[in-house]
């Protein structure tokens, strides 16, 4: 890693795990990772922290128009967060995205999970992982859903943020960790050299090989 970018996921999830190192072995704690993107970051957070790792499907909300842009966000357990700027957004045309978004999160859900619930978070520390922050819309949907809970201590991490973004999360987690906060931000992918599309195989795989580790170290 240069001083401000990292060379890929894997990269931005060791630097990721260093800051997490005092939730090492850390009874009941569960890393959740944001699919996709989170998925690979999260796995090396799992892997050196010795964490159980799951998911939590969340997908932004884009403008109609600017698909990148950001409205607000959906997330599993039927959350929805919008943000303040709405009133220049036809109602049909918002709902209209609202729908394909639902329908693409539940397709993950059943792609990443299969039959397989969710695991309990009450009285748990749930560290949540992506791999970037810029507006926080898929973060604020992804606490919203937890807390409705009740773990213990959420924990909000990802490698690199937008400072606002991180600041502004704060008030929903009990930590926000976030090692590399640039300014100007720009864009998540701004500071990562390889930063491809992570694709469905690819965070099936992983999920298998972060429950073969869990499954290991209970043997």
């Amino acid at each position: 890693m240069s001083a401000l970018t990292f060379a890929d996921r894997t990269e931005a999830g060791q630097a990721l795990a260093r800051a997490l190192e005092h939730y090492r072995h850390a009874p009941g704690a569960l890393v959740l990772a944001l699919p996709r993107g989170g998925v690979p970051v999260a796995y090396e957070v799992v892997r050196t922290l010795a964490l159980p790792m799951d998911v939590l499907v969340v997908r932004k909300i884009g403008h109609p128009q600017h698909p990148e842009y950001a409205l607000g966000a959906v997330a599993s357990g039927g959350v929805r967060t919008m943000n303040d700027s709405l009133q220049r957004v036809p109602a049909h045309e918002l709902d209209a995205v609202v729908e394909r978004e639902l329908q693409e999160l539940s397709r993950r859900e059943r792609r990443y999970r299969g039959e397989r619930p969710l695991p309990s978070l009450a009285g748990r520390t749930v560290i949540v992982v992506d791999d970037g922050l810029a507006t926080g819309a898929s973060m604020r949907a992804a606490a919203q859903a937890i807390r409705a809970q009740g773990p213990a201590r959420l924990v909000l991490a990802v490698p690199v943020g937008a400072p606002d973004a991180c600041e502004a999360l704060r008030a929903l987690a009990d930590e926000v960790v976030c090692p590399l906060q640039p300014e100007p931000f720009d864009a998540v992918g701004r500071w990562y050299l390889d930063f491809e599309q992570v694709e469905d195989e690819q965070v099936q795989a992983l999920m298998e090989r972060a429950l073969q580790q869990t499954e290991g170290a209970q043997t």
